[in-house]
């Protein structure tokens, strides 16, 4: 039997959605049964990470995340899931409520950006200002001496992220999102990383000339690799408790 994966989810529920399509996109399914076991908590009323790490006052969505990952274990989940990069700044509190691993969206995509890039390069990341606030990338890509670029208009990829959960993925947020890739295109960061899940409901808003991937997709790909191994060693990384 496939092993089943847990997903913190709600960051945003759109995101979530589109992480179970891209999951049930990503196999060549010929009965129900082929798909991959998802056991998803779907909770929008986790505390704002916006508010907690740029506004400054808002609730610690630790506990919250805790306690959802110890839902999921106990129904179950062999591993964990997060679709969303900013909520990775609280992976330490999942990783210590339960015994199973947290698949890490964050590290396995600064290992596909390494390898676009290669060493010393440069990548772009198109994300919401708590990302370069709190610097989540910078240990993982200083480990291959590559240099993150981050947009210098934090305020409007802000306004975009604002807009995409108010509204969907309109035509203004994908401008934001555009001209932000633009910039970081100047900057010499051709490969790009679409490093928030609201924005991966428009990934082809990136500017032309891009080269822009998305780490929904490198969590999806690692979500099936775990679940279809069947019992063997979880494949790093994965944070794993403790």
């Amino acid at each position: 039997m496939m092993r089943r994966v847990g997903i913190l989810g709600g960051m945003g529920p759109q995101a979530t959605i589109l992480l179970m399509q891209k999951m049930l996109a990503s196999v060549e399914a010929a009965d129900d049964a082929d798909h991959i076991p998802l056991i998803v908590d779907q909770n929008p009323q986790i505390p704002s990470r916006i508010s907690h790490l740029i506004d400054g006052g808002g609730e610690d969505p630790g506990p919250v995340l805790a306690a959802m990952a110890k839902g999921l274990v106990a129904a179950g989940a062999d591993a964990l899931a997060m679709p969303c990069n900013t909520a990775h700044h609280y992976a330490g509190a999942i990783t210590s409520a339960v015994n199973v691993p947290l698949i890490d969206m964050v590290a396995l995509s600064v290992i596909k950006a390494a390898g676009l890039v290669g060493l010393d390069g440069r990548v772009g990341i198109l994300a919401s200002p708590a990302v370069c606030k709190i610097g989540l990338f910078d240990a993982a890509f200083a480990k291959f001496g590559i240099v993150p670029i981050y947009a210098r208009d934090e305020a409007a990829l802000l306004a975009a992220i604002r807009q995409i959960k108010a509204k969907g993925p309109g035509p203004e947020a994908a401008r934001l999102l555009a001209a932000a890739s633009e910039e970081l295109l100047g900057q010499n960061a051709q490969v790009q990383m679409i490093a928030c899940t609201e924005f991966s409901l428009m990934p082809h808003a990136t500017a032309k000339g891009a080269a822009a991937f998305d780490t929904l997709d490198v969590l999806v790909a690692a979500i099936k690799d775990f679940a279809l191994s069947r019992g063997g060693k979880t494949e790093k990384p994965a944070r794993k408790a403790g």
